[in-house]
């Protein structure tokens, strides 16, 4: 207490400003034991910024305002003429109490047992707040995953609107982290029609049935994850528009066929619609079945992984599962066990063992496209896979490189936000490990025995521009497309509660989506999309989807400095087959003199 009190007549010296504030310190450092003991026992009275009245509110503050509601109603007969009051403060009394006294008896929340009737305010309030946020609160370029700017332009597009802009970019260009390509002065004319790609044509030994594949597709999405209105919108407008819809790894459904589209099958761990129970309730691969079902699709896709939650299996309760679900998975009706999806083929063990899974599907298909999907994640990985392509001879027509920004129905949080490799990243090193080794063509891509996909939060016309300059051939889109079917980004796909209808299966939820009217919206979303990705085509001066390299897009990386793709990422500039001569950027070579080349174990990690 001395040297306070020291410490306060120094600092009064300095100026005659501090004396009244030093006066306010001696004042606090000479306040009793007394003084000290009452703040601690009216520490409550010290408001943590929650009103005076909520923060005084107990149980026996409940009780008082319940007995002064009774002692009210109670008067109220012989005051007010109209039944309609009394009968009103009467419920209202009894629901007072009610709500209450279930409050105070249950044990699982303690703000409800701390604060009767009032505590129910917050979790009112914390249900709503997406809503609030969205609708009120948030600005229009900051919302996730998708900012209400591109949600808009989704909108605009599905429903043939005009999506121009006035006034000018909202963005701000000196930014670090803006993008953008460079026009040229003698801008080329386009037909968006013929913009398409041949996927399996260079591979003739093998792929007897090439598909000529639209520049944008729908990604893959489950029959179960979405309902069944919803996957017959999405087949239908794909049917109308000329493109294809992956049915995820949920099987072909009816509803699938009854759109008409070219389907991509996605082939998951499950075998849903190719595989059947084995000993101990494994399922496995089924030859006979995928070669019955093959029929409906156009190209075979093997899910490795995916981009919002690599290397974790999936889970579909089996409430959720109706007939017409077990029909497409081909699982027993009623179903007795939740459907669970593995982490990994059983097909398969290793690289080489894949190879010769993709032959056996291109033999039972005859002849159509087979590909693989993934999510890019230790690269040494995807260098063995690759030498097990050079080794075996097999390698896919097709490689969908989908990026952690992927979205899903349901994911643990850890996975979807810390796991796997972002598209932009995992893209441009399979592309460039591909051209290393002579599979892709460097600058026609038109001519490369493997073809790219791309797929994560694709939405415009410069998005998919991008995508094709850092190596893609095709670009799928999956909540893009649901934005056209009316999706208002509730985020409300894991809890069954959709109110557009479209990631539940609730009867009365998916009523409300109409699919000849939404079909439409999807088919319109597509061709306004890629138009505008062909007019960045023709700005820039390119022919061709094929053409577009990573120096036509920019990047502002610091202030005053810009730089394009192609020395952002050095492993871009590897020259064809390069990497089988020992050569290329050091990055690459790295990775690759680190990977194995034959019997890689997936469990060897």
């Amino acid at each position: 207490m001395a040297i306070m009190q020291v410490a306060v007549r120094k600092a009064s010296l300095i100026c005659p400003k501090t004396r009244l504030n030093t006066q306010i310190l001696s004042t606090l450092s000479t306040k009793t034991a007394d003084d000290k003991e009452s703040e601690q026992v009216n520490i409550r009275s010290h408001s943590a910024g929650l009103p005076q009245f909520l923060e005084n509110w107990t149980r026996s503050t409940f009780r008082h305002v319940g007995y002064g509601l009774v002692a009210l109603s109670t008067v109220s007969f012989p005051i007010f003429d109209e039944i309609l009051v009394t009968s009103t403060l009467t419920a209202l009394t009894g629901a007072y109490w009610y709500v209450g006294l279930r409050d105070i008896r249950q044990h699982q929340q303690t703000i409800r047992r701390n604060f009767p009737v009032l505590g129910n305010v917050r979790y009112l309030l914390e249900m709503i707040r997406p809503e609030i946020r969205q609708y009120f609160v948030e600005s229009d370029d900051e919302a996730v995953p998708f900012d209400r700017n591109h949600r808009v332009i989704a909108y605009q597009r599905s429903k043939g609107v005009n999506a121009t802009m006035a006034f000018g970019t909202r963005r701000d260009v000196n930014a670090i982290g803006y993008e953008w390509v460079n026009h040229s002065l003698y801008p080329t004319k386009i037909d968006a029609k013929e913009q398409r790609v041949m996927i399996g044509r260079n591979n003739p030994q093998w792929c007897t049935q090439p598909y000529s594949s639209s520049l944008l597709n729908i990604s893959a999405m489950s029959y179960g994850a979405l309902s069944d209105r919803a996957i017959l919108a999405l087949s239908s407008g794909a049917k109308l528009g000329q493109f294809s819809h992956n049915t995820g790894e949920g099987g072909i459904s009816d509803f699938h066929k009854e759109g008409g589209a070219d389907l991509i099958w996605n082939i998951g761990t499950a075998y849903f619609g190719c595989g059947k129970f084995a000993d101990g309730g494994v399922r496995v691969f089924d030859p006979d079945m995928f070669a019955e079902n093959s029929v409906h699709a156009k190209m075979m896709e093997i899910k490795l992984s995916q981009g919002a939650k690599p290397a974790h299996g999936g889970m579909l309760p089996k409430e959720k599962i109706s007939p017409n679900i077990a029909k497409a998975r081909n699982l027993e009706f009623p179903v007795l066990e939740d459907c669970h999806s593995p982490a990994r083929h059983n097909a398969f063990s290793n690289p080489t063992e894949m190879c010769h899974f993709m032959q056996q599907l291109r033999t039972l298909s005859n002849g159509k496209p087979v590909g693989i999907k993934l999510c890019l994640g230790q690269p040494e990985e995807f260098c063995s896979m690759v030498k097990a392509f050079l080794e075996t001879g097999i390698h896919p027509d097709f490689i969908t490189v989908d990026g952690a920004e992927g979205g899903t129905g349901a994911a643990p949080p850890e996975f979807s936000n810390s796991v796997g490799t972002p598209l932009v990243e995992g893209l441009t090193f399979v592309h460039s490990l591909l051209v290393g080794v002579g599979l892709r063509h460097p600058t026609d891509k038109s001519n490369s025995k493997v073809s790219l996909i791309a797929s994560g939060k694709v939405l415009t016309g410069f998005s998919m521009y991008k995508n094709f300059a850092l190596g893609a051939d095709v670009c799928n889109a999956a909540r893009s497309f649901l934005f056209s079917l009316g999706c208002i980004q509730a985020l409300k796909c894991n809890t069954n509660t959709c109110p557009t209808g479209i990631t539940t299966q609730d009867p009365e939820l998916s009523w409300g989506l109409d699919p000849r009217y939404k079909q439409v919206r999807v088919a319109n979303f597509h061709r306004a999309t890629v138009e505008s990705c062909v007019e960045l085509m023709e700005a820039t001066g390119r022919t061709s989807w094929a053409t577009i390299q990573p120096h036509h897009v920019l990047r502002r990386v610091g202030l005053g400095v810009s730089k394009p793709y192609e020395e952002i990422f050095d492993h871009l500039q590897v020259k064809q087959g390069e990497l089988l001569e020992d050569k290329g950027p050091r990055s690459l070579l790295r990775v690759w003199h680190n990977s194995i080349s034959e019997n890689w174990k997936l469990d060897s990690h």
